[in-house]
């Protein structure tokens, strides 16, 4: 039996798969939210969250494995800066899979995968000014009928 061995292999090669996730988690890391499919944010959690685990220990050696594995150094400048930091004190589940519908070309089932904390803040409306309703227009005089045609 091979219950729980398994991992997702997402229909690519293990190149093609290491490197989709090394993307996938490095963007999630420098917008904060991405939009992916169900099963890709799945295979991301716990690769993004071992990153965010390698920002806590801030060590030279952490540094160096984080940034063998992120694409982007700035990325790895703001992990190590403000994610770390923003999650010393929570012992893990730094990120949250919502839900969102299907794809529309192909019924993909989509998800939105976004770091805790970066929750969508959602802006106030403001009230449209009315525009002051235009007084009906004034009706046209007609032009006065013209006077019988001379014969």
């Amino acid at each position: 039996m091979r219950h729980r061995k398994g991992y997702k292999k997402l229909g690519r090669n293990t190149a093609h798969r290491r490197a989709t996730l090394r993307n996938l988690v490095t963007n999630l890391l420098e917008r904060e939210r991405i939009t992916t499919t169900v099963t890709k944010a799945k295979a991301l959690r716990p690769l993004a969250e071992k990153m965010i685990t390698l920002g806590k220990r801030d060590t030279l050696h952490a540094r160096r494995q984080a940034a063998a594995f992120l694409l982007s150094p700035p990325v790895l400048k703001k992990l190590f800066g403000t994610l770390a930091p923003r999650f010393a004190d929570r012992p893990g589940g730094y990120t949250r899979i919502v839900r969102v519908g299907w794809r529309r070309g192909d019924g993909g089932e989509m998800a939105l995968i976004h770091l805790i904390g970066s929750e969508l803040k959602v802006k106030e409306k403001k009230e449209k000014k009315r525009k002051k309703e235009a007084p009906p227009p004034e009706p046209v005089p007609e032009a006065a009928p013209e006077a019988a045609s001379k014969e």
